[in-house]
């Protein structure tokens, strides 16, 4: 069993920006020479998200959108109560969406649906310089 890691620094502009993170992990696995395993792709950070989803313009969007109907940014967060940095719902929405996802591939390429892409989104109140993990484990 092989394991080869990445380290990705990406920068965001603004809250609920999506950037794609696709093609650098189509890279990655293919400079590793690791025909078929899995790749976690994990954010290092409490205020930002990795997904799967089609990436066009209808949801990216909606998907922010629909953070914002289930985690409002006017709520009294107790997080808000105690830092009063204004990010309360951005932690509440990235401990829901997640920091990580493991993608199987095989044959060296990511098995993603024909319209599924891999995205950061960072859900903090500004943009902000990310430090992501890649890590591959297989044969």
């Amino acid at each position: 069993m092989a394991v080869s890691t990445k380290s990705l620094k990406i920068h965001s502009n603004a809250e609920n920006q999506m950037i794609d993170l696709t093609q650098e992990t189509t890279d990655f696995i293919k400079k590793s020479g690791i025909l078929k395993g899995i790749v976690t792709v994990f954010v290092s950070g409490s205020t930002g998200s990795i997904i799967t989803i089609e990436y066009e313009p209808g949801l990216i969007k909606d998907f922010p959108e629909m953070l914002d109907r289930i985690i409002p940014r006017d709520l009294d967060y107790g997080h808000e109560q105690m830092w009063h940095d204004g990010n309360g719902h951005s932690h509440v929405k990235a401990s829901l969406v997640g920091p990580s996802l493991t993608i199987p591939f095989m044959n060296g390429k990511l098995c993603l649906g024909r319209w599924q892409q891999i995205v950061f989104i960072e859900l903090d109140t500004r943009g902000r310089n990310r430090d992501l993990i890649l890590q591959i484990i297989g044969e």
